[in-house]
């Protein structure tokens, strides 16, 4: 079976090596031609020898491929009998093993150099002038070498394209796993970020309209109030969304400046709106820090209070935050009813729907994206200490 032509895209070089091969061809059968005539320019075979020689010249110029059996079978014909009727044709059989390793494969190749060669050997000895042992020899020896090598750099190829053929289908895959990672990855930080900012909000709005709801008959001006609270965490929570569509900072983090003053805002705000009593303590130095690691400490102590304010029934939450050398350590501690925090606790209970809060786990996953650490203390009835640990760039 014929073996299939091998596009340019595949294999670049093989249309000028046809050329050279080709052009290579035709100046040895010239060379040849030319020799032939100055010897025997009178003999009876001389019309022949000029004609097949020409016949071989007009197949090549054709363009016709050599990988199409009756071209390379018409060319081996017209080129055996010139070897036949003129031995100095024999030097024309090097580009032709090349053609026939190029077209054929192996096992229908090699067998078929072999008669090529020992049909030069035979050529090569009907010279006059003796016997001389390198006609028999060297022929052998440049098929030989030449199919050696030919062989061998074709294997090569193959090995070679096969390889890049799965490099490139492994860079495919990679790309593919890439992609799916980085959708996941946003997904996380989505959930988070909404977890943190908009849920958080909601849930408090809704907590300040029940209480306007069961107060609006008998208290009227403490319903007020609640609405008015509760109106003030929708705007709160408004420019939060807007700032989290275009991936900002945390709002109260751009107004205020530094984490420091965000926090001191943030015990401020709570204690206004909640009702509990909320400090704020800074120990240490500030040292610099990326604006990443701050907006998760930022978000950090907002779940955490969210937590405080909804579940642990706290008369008092403090919020205080430490540099401690090479790492900032972000505390948030009640005195509320505290949980067990091997189970479902605080910030990881079940919501009224029956899904499942990300309090805990959402705080975990901001701080493991930074190569931080969270802490939670805590015991029924003992209150409870939110600790989030962040390393510091370059200490």
């Amino acid at each position: 079976m014929m073996r299939q032509p091998m596009s340019r895209s595949v294999d670049p070089d093989a249309g000028w090596l046809t050329v050279v091969m080709r052009l290579a061809f035709l100046l040895l059968l010239g060379t040849s031609l030319h020799r032939y005539l100055a010897h025997h320019l009178y003999s009876p075979l001389t019309p022949w020898v000029v004609g097949l020689s020409l016949a071989l010249v007009a197949g090549h110029l054709t363009g016709l491929s050599e990988r199409r059996p009756a071209w390379l079978a018409a060319v081996l014909a017209c080129w055996a009998v010139l070897v036949l009727m003129a031995p100095s044709f024999a030097w024309c059989a090097v580009p032709l093993v090349y053609t026939v390793l190029r077209a054929l494969p192996p096992r229908a190749a090699i067998p078929l150099v072999t008669v090529l060669t020992v049909l030069v050997v035979v050529s090569e000895l009907r010279l006059p002038g003796g016997f001389d042992p390198t006609m028999v020899l060297l022929p052998p020896a440049v098929a030989a070498l030449a199919t050696a090598v030919f062989l061998y750099m074709q294997r090569q190829g193959a090995r070679q394209r096969k390889l890049i053929t799965d490099l490139i289908r492994t860079r495919r895959e990679l790309a593919a796993v890439e992609r799916r990672q980085g959708a996941l990855a946003e997904r996380e930080r989505l959930s988070v970020e909404i977890h943190d900012t908009l849920a958080q909000g909601l849930s408090s709005q809704q907590m300040l309209l029940q209480a306007a709801e069961r107060t609006w008959r008998h208290d009227p001006e403490a319903a007020l109030e609640h609405v008015r609270t509760a109106a003030s965490i929708a705007a709160r929570n408004l420019a939060e969304a807007r700032r989290f569509v275009h991936d900002l900072a945390p709002a109260d983090l751009a107004e205020q400046g530094t984490l420091e003053a965000a926090l001191e805002a943030l015990a401020d705000r709570e204690a206004a709106e909640s009702g509990l009593t909320v400090r704020f303590h800074l120990d240490g130095t500030p040292a610099p820090m990326p604006a990443a690691a701050q907006s998760a400490l930022l978000r950090i102590a907002q779940g955490a209070l969210a937590n405080t304010r909804e579940h642990a029934r706290a008369g008092q939450a403090t919020i205080t935050l430490s540099y401690l050398g090479d790492q900032a350590v972000l505390d948030v501690a009640d005195d509320g009813c505290g949980f067990a925090p091997g189970r479902t606790g605080r910030g990881e209970q079940r919501a009224a729907d029956g899904s499942r809060g990300h309090g805990l786990p959402a705080m975990r996953a901001r701080l493991r994206q930074l190569g931080g650490t969270l802490t939670v203390e805590s015991a029924p009835g003992e209150g409870t200490v939110v600790s989030a640990a962040i390393p510091l760039a370059g200490r």
